[in-house]
């Protein structure tokens, strides 16, 4: 099997993280993977880079980015205080998918959590991607909330 690793994403990636964003039927319609990148996405990584609790992190493959995930620590006043961790924008490369890289990429990002000191972590979904509804229940995740969003 090929060796993956995980960790913080660095400048020079964010050309293959926006390609893996823009790499599936929503994302293409959203995102924008053409060089130069949008002024908005290197302001958006400066922002998430700066702020200790935004963690977005690359899987690699022989140093090549197969795949990507944001984890963002939240602290809140309920439940006695306790940290969450909302992981978001998770994309495998379509040469990876099938293998097994999306399930390890939700346990890194779950000893993440852990390692943070949250003791929840949840995520949202696109009501429009029944295949990842079925594979977060598989990873023990409840679709316990409805959710909401108000573009601006």
């Amino acid at each position: 099997m090929e060796t993956i690793a995980f960790r913080r994403a660095r400048a020079p990636d964010l050309p293959a993280i926006v390609g893996l964003l823009a790499d599936d039927p929503i994302g293409r319609s959203r995102e924008d993977a053409s060089e130069p990148l949008l002024a908005a996405y290197l302001d958006a990584f400066g922002a998430i880079e700066a702020d200790p609790n935004q963690l977005l992190a690359v899987a690699t493959a022989g140093g090549e980015v197969v795949g990507t995930l944001q984890i963002t620590f939240i602290p809140g006043l309920s439940r006695k205080g306790m940290w969450r961790g909302q992981i978001e924008g998770v994309r495998i490369a379509g040469s990876h998918r099938g293998a097994g890289l999306g399930r390890r990429a939700f346990e890194w990002a779950i000893e993440e959590c852990r390692a943070r000191g949250c003791r929840l972590v949840q995520l949202t979904t696109d009501r429009e991607r029944p295949g990842a509804h079925r594979f977060y229940g598989q990873l023990g995740f409840t679709a316990s909330h409805l959710g909401y969003k108000k573009t601006l």
